[in-house]
């Protein structure tokens, strides 16, 4: 099973959208700063996932999420986490 997830940073509160098979490694990944592009921003907590039978799935739902206009949906819903 594929994941789309959504992060949340405990120290900027910026959301970050990723999409993995196995999401308590990855978020574990995210927090040990293993990532470079979540590094600076750590720790992360899990606000979202969305699961997918096919990673070609997940993918798809990932970048459609981070277009502009779904991004900022994302936000709003995810704000007060």
């Amino acid at each position: 099973m594929f994941c789309v997830y959504f992060l949340k940073s405990l120290k900027n509160n910026d959301l970050y959208i990723g999409s993995c098979e196995d999401i308590t490694v990855r978020l574990n990944r995210h927090n040990r700063g293993l990532v470079r592009s979540t590094k600076a921003y750590k720790p992360w907590y899990l606000v979202g996932q969305e699961e997918y039978n096919s990673r070609s799935d997940a993918v798809r739902r990932e970048r459609s999420l981070k277009t502009g206009q779904q991004r900022e949906l994302l936000k709003k819903k995810y704000r007060d986490f």
